[in-house]
């Protein structure tokens, strides 16, 4: 099925997305832009546009990727690409123990080479500067690392023994 295919139907009829293929976007998909947090998904609606909706009926939940695929029922997919939201740009001459200590407060962080991104946090803010960190707020794609054991989040990590 062809890009404008998919886009021809009506709002009235929601394509059903059953599956994921990582990495699996291609040129031609109609493409569905989410947050970090909208990323994380299981069973729910988007809207591509005023003639196309797709229900993401998932067996599980999952963590998509900018590059990922939904896969549509009967013929198909939708790529998914990462949307801008507000995040806030950490710098300092000590980047490691700043990452740390976002790490130790389990958030989500964008690892690039002279600065980290995380989302917007007024509380944290303020604890990077009291670091001696600088944070701007900035407005772009968030895509931070993903889990150590795997594709995606750290979902159900604790410290528990």
């Amino acid at each position: 099925m062809s890009k404008g295919d998919l886009m021809s139907h009506t709002s009235s009829t929601i394509r059903r997305a059953v599956s994921y293929v990582i990495g699996g976007a291609q040129p031609d998909d109609p493409v569905l832009r989410l947050t970090y947090d909208a990323r994380l998904v299981r069973r729910r609606r988007f809207d591509l546009s005023d003639s196309m909706a797709v229900l993401v009926d998932l067996p599980t939940t999952v963590s998509l990727n900018s590059g990922d695929a939904l896969v549509l029922e009967g013929d198909g997919q939708i790529a998914i690409a990462a949307a801008e939201e507000p995040l806030m740009r950490v710098e300092g001459p000590d980047l490691p123990r700043l990452a740390w200590h976002i790490g130790n407060r389990h958030t989500p962080c964008q690892i690039e080479m002279d600065h980290l991104i995380i989302q917007q946090d007024h509380v944290l803010a303020d604890m990077l500067r009291g670091l001696g960190a600088r944070v701007t707020s900035v407005t772009g794609p968030f895509t931070p690392e993903g889990g150590a054991y795997g594709h995606g989040r750290t979902m159900g990590h604790d410290h528990k023994h």
